[in-house]
């Protein structure tokens, strides 16, 4: 029998989760020679970038001059001689440099060098089998110095940037290999099993839900790079949440916290570098009086950080969606469209006791709510920088499957 021609339509990449730190991480294999690179996840990042001090030494490194078509797509803050830091690769004059933010660490780069060099990431899939790695031969990215790469998972030297920006990794796959400016992220809530990001289009193998997703437009913050405001527009996703309902019950919440404001403050942002949804405080309370409200029956335990209200895992039943638990809806441009966060993904179970509803208080932060991996875990989440919208599955659990099942051995 013929074998079955190949037709590449998107590109496949393994996540997985850091049982100490629950940041998801991967690994694309970067320099001449080729060296496997340990990065985090960023789905709001402006730029994939790399920790070059003292360790980075590759043949096909070039550095990006200010004036070329590849700084003027990074969007530079300034030129310099490229010395400021001894020991990242090369010195130039002229050189084309970048902002950035480190997430986990809540901390601001100011002196990222623009830099290409040759990276293979992912495989390339016709949504049934994997094919070749994929390559790019002039890679954009930033090169740091050591001291901003603090915060991150044992090894990871850096960030894999899928933000709203002219640089980002799906924006480069797009125009390198011709695939659909858009990614789906499905991460998998265990360390012993990988998730995925589907660059490109569907089907999606395994778990191509991708026909069934509920649609948001993508809203965009003026103000700000990562969680610095006034700096520069925004890379990261915002949606338009317009209230939370426990159980069909409509919170009593200050509306006016949820869009964005005047001077970037507000909004809903989706997160991969926090593990747990953060809420300003006011909302924290309205969603935690009602929740627990609702739930019946249910023994109370000490609370364990971040948390603060925790329960006796015994006495809480079982779903195939996880914990039996009153529903959360974060209702979206109208009433019919939500993103409904089942048990397994609004309760965290610590130990083997005790399981713990799983926002956090965050007092007055930038952002009304910021939607973190927990939440997203075992939900398709696709981004579609064409139409600039959102689509998502709800938990994945409804459908008898989970991140973790899709099929990275079937190859071409």
């Amino acid at each position: 029998m013929a074998k079955a021609s190949f037709r590449r339509k998107n590109i496949v990449l393994s996540v997985t989760k850091d049982p100490s730190t629950l940041q998801h991480i991967t690994y694309i294999t970067q320099k001449n020679p080729l060296k496997p690179i340990k990065l985090l996840i960023d789905v709001g990042g402006l730029s994939s970038w790399v920790d070059c001090q003292n360790v980075y030494s590759s043949s096909t490194y070039k550095l990006v001059q200010c004036g070329t078509t590849e700084c003027n797509l990074a969007k530079p803050i300034i030129c310099d001689d490229g010395c400021t830091y001894p020991g990242l690769p090369k010195c130039t004059q002229n050189q084309c440099f970048r902002d950035l933010y480190n997430p986990p660490n809540e901390t601001y780069v100011t002196f990222g060098k623009v830099a290409k060099d040759v990276v293979l990431i992912g495989r390339v899939s016709d949504g049934h089998r994997l094919g070749q790695v994929a390559t790019i031969k002039n890679f954009i990215f930033t090169c740091v110095p050591n001291e901003d790469a603090r915060g991150l998972t044992s090894g990871a030297k850096g960030f894999i940037g899928l933000g709203m920006s002219d640089i980002a990794l799906q924006i480069q796959l797009s125009k390198a290999l011709g695939f659909p400016q858009k990614f789906g992220i499905c991460l998998s809530s265990s360390s012993k099993s990988k998730g995925v990001i589907i660059f490109g289009d569907g089907p999606y193998y395994n778990i191509d839900i991708s026909k069934d997703l509920v649609y948001t437009p993508i809203v965009t913050n003026p103000h700000g790079i990562g969680s610095i405001k006034n700096v520069s527009h925004s890379s990261e996703y915002y949606i338009g949440v317009k209230s939370i309902k426990i159980n069909g019950k409509a919170l009593k919440i200050n509306e006016d916290l949820l869009p964005i404001d005047n001077v970037g403050n507000g909004g809903t942002k989706i997160t991969t570098s926090k593990p747990y949804t953060i809420l300003e405080s006011s909302i924290y309370r309205a969603l935690s009086v009602e929740f627990l409200k609702q739930l019946h029956n249910v023994k109370n335990a000490a609370p364990v950080k971040p948390f603060s209200h925790c329960f006796d895992a015994k006495s809480i039943g079982r779903t195939r969606v996880g914990p039996e638990v009153p529903t959360i809806d974060l209702v979206l441009q109208d009433e019919a469209i939500y993103w409904r966060i089942l048990g397994a993904n609004s309760m965290v179970q610590v130990n083997e006791e005790v399981t713990c509803l799983g926002f956090v208080d965050g007092g007055r932060p930038y952002n009304a709510i910021e939607i973190g991996t927990h939440q997203i875990e075992n939900n398709l989440v696709q981004f579609d920088l064409v139409k600039r919208i959102i689509g998502f599955s709800s938990s994945l659990l409804l459908r008898q499957t989970t991140c973790g099942n899709f099929n990275f051995t079937s190859h071409a």
